[in-house]
């Protein structure tokens, strides 16, 4: 009997991440995943619209719940993805070197992750301390203004596959958002495999939803969706930006853009991060005199 010599490699097949479920797309579409070299070393779904359309459902189902939580139990949910993204700190390492960063690079992508979602989560039970106020009103009232969570928010990843991801993703779960990802085409490994992370993080069905596929597809029809309350677009193409902001007025969607040129940067971790994908709601209360006493309430 002649003895195999060589076996070809079983690559993963990496799925989409909708209501805290691992489904393949419907489309039954994929495209290859490949290294720094030019390999094959994965696959990875091609999702369509059902796929997004399946996916801002969930995130919806979800806000309601998440929005209402303790700030103090999201800041301990965003803590615990930090720790379990640490157990797996080589998985990533590998994933990112195989997408073409070198050792060094991954190493600080990595780490610099980690580190951006415990920031974040210092920042779940602080923020509305900070962008929250009562104001000066020439009338017998009380006036205060607070934020709320903006609702469910598409984010559309940029070209740093894991630490960028994370930069905008912790702090649109930090003010209490739902969140649907479209992971970056050419380096979206790191991504589903975050999916995989927060699936055992304690991070409840729906409050992130992660697809992988073409930006060209699926941006035009995500702008358009009237039930996604804000994109978060975090390249530098002004053309696609000018094309967002025009097919997003049809529920006067927010736009908001974060051109980031390196994250590794501080200030790519500013609690204004959360502020912009916060509504501002603001009460009138009244003060009623109590005859004779000076008093109010």
């Amino acid at each position: 009997m002649k003895k195999t010599t060589q076996r070809l490699s079983v690559l993963k097949t990496y799925k989409l991440f909708i209501g805290g479920q691992f489904p393949r797309t419907e489309s039954g579409r994929y495209y290859a995943a490949l290294d720094a070299k030019g390999n094959k070393v994965a696959n990875l779904c091609l999702a369509s619209r059902k796929d997004c359309r399946e996916a801002i459902v969930s995130a919806r189902g979800a806000l309601g719940s998440w929005s209402q939580r303790a700030a103090y139990n999201r800041s301990q949910i965003l803590y615990r993805i930090a720790e379990m993204l640490e157990t797996r700190k080589d998985q990533f390492l590998a994933e990112l070197q195989q997408q073409g960063l070198s050792r060094t690079a991954a190493l600080s992508e990595t780490t610099g992750a980690i580190d951006r979602l415990i920031h974040y989560a210092g920042w779940c039970d602080k923020y509305q301390a900070l962008f929250s106020t009562v104001n000066p009103v020439a009338s017998s009232h009380y006036n205060f203004s607070v934020c709320e969570p903006m609702g469910v928010v598409a984010i559309v990843a940029p070209a740093s596959p894991l630490l960028g991801l994370v930069s905008v993703l912790a702090p649109c779960l930090a003010g209490g958002n739902t969140a649907v990802v479209l992971a970056n085409q050419e380096k979206g490994l790191c991504a589903v495999s975050l999916a995989e992370v927060l699936h055992s993080a304690d991070v409840p069905g729906g409050v992130v939803n992660i697809l992988t596929g073409s930006k060209e597809e699926l941006l035009p029809w995500i702008a358009e969706h009237r039930d996604v309350n804000a994109l978060v677009y975090a390249e530098k193409d002004t053309a696609t930006l000018s094309s967002l902001r025009t097919k997003a007025t049809g529920n006067l969607k927010r736009i908001i853009h974060w051109p980031v040129a390196d994250w590794q940067y501080e200030n790519a971790q500013s609690p204004y991060l959360i502020a912009d994908l916060q509504e501002i709601k603001t009460t009138w209360h009244p003060i009623q005199q109590i005859a004779g006493s000076g008093a109010s309430y």
